[in-house]
């Protein structure tokens, strides 16, 4: 998490100084990177599972008040 932080800061430089929570997006490149590294393989979505839980086929995956 702390690389991708700095990454994201590092793309953001208008950004104001402060605390952040880290995006869901980001959170879960992390889960997948980190996954990916003990041998679990992942699958995308469908459409017509995307649809059927409500979520979009790139996420996240997780709804807005969830946090991570």
């Amino acid at each position: 998490n702390q690389t991708i932080a700095q990454i994201d800061i590092q793309n953001n430089p208008d950004r104001e100084i402060g605390v952040y929570r880290l995006s869901k997006e980001l959170d879960e490149e992390v889960a997948r990177l980190h996954l990916d590294k003990l041998g679990a393989k992942l699958t995308m979505l469908s459409e017509d599972q995307a649809d059927y839980i409500g979520v979009p086929v790139d996420g996240p995956y997780k709804p807005e008040h969830y946090r991570y």
